[in-house]
């Protein structure tokens, strides 16, 4: 069985009516990313940084998969796909996509702050319990924080992610202008020569790879895709 690796940013969950923090009218034009996306920003105050990632829970279990999400999932029925997200939205989960790796961190989860990566004080947060209470503490003691990568640290997700890459068979970019690093460096992860396809309603840079372009929006352009692939 063939395997499709999917790359996708934030333009995959837009029509779903999830804002993302780039555009002009985004996130971070109403909330500076120094304070709600930093480490910086989470030790001066724990709780906006809590409140915030408490308003973006609440908005995301309003919104539902779109089209794109659903014709992602549904690659699976003819080859092994594997989903590598920028985005910390469960939407793919949600959609059916059985193996997501997510890039950013998780909007749902929440973690120790001493070592967010510590699985033993990682939490899922339910649609019914998905507020939490600043102050309140993680199994080792320290303050539970959201399960997001802040500008600045790590991203330990990154080299499963390339590995994927490197077996890919078609690699499928969505809705992400190739500008933010290291996710961007992952298409130099494919091997040499197989099929690339980029769905953004804007033009990309793509470098040196062959890339075939379908300049449309996520759900457009999986239709259309969808059509060469699934036969």
């Amino acid at each position: 069985m063939k395997k499709i690796v999917v790359l996708t940013g934030a333009g995959m969950s837009v029509e779903s009516g999830l804002k993302t923090f780039r555009d002009a009218d985004g996130l971070w034009e109403e909330y500076p990313v120094q304070q709600v996306a930093t480490h910086e920003g989470w030790l001066a105050n724990p709780t906006l940084v809590t409140n915030f990632y408490n308003m973006l829970r609440k908005k995301c279990w309003g919104v539902k998969p779109n089209e794109g999400h659903r014709l992602v999932a549904a690659l699976e029925q003819q080859y092994e796909v594997t989903v590598v997200t920028q985005n910390v939205d469960n939407l793919h989960e949600m959609a059916g996509s059985s193996r997501v790796i997510h890039l950013h961190g998780e909007l749902m989860k929440v973690c120790s702050s001493n070592d967010p990566d510590d699985s033993r004080y990682q939490q899922l947060l339910t649609p019914e319990n998905c507020e939490v209470e600043p102050g309140t503490k993680a199994g080792d003691g320290s303050l539970l924080r959201p399960f997001i990568v802040f500008f600045g640290e790590a991203v330990p997700m990154i080299a499963p992610a390339a590995e994927e890459c490197q077996q890919a068979d078609i690699f499928i970019i969505i809705g992400t202008s190739l500008n933010v690093y290291p996710a961007a460096g992952l298409i130099q992860y494919t091997r040499p020569g197989i099929p690339i396809y980029l769905i953004d309603p804007k033009p990309v840079s793509t470098g040196s790879r062959q890339v075939t372009q379908i300049q449309k929006g996520a759900s457009e352009g999986m239709r259309e895709l969808s059509k060469l692939l699934l036969k």
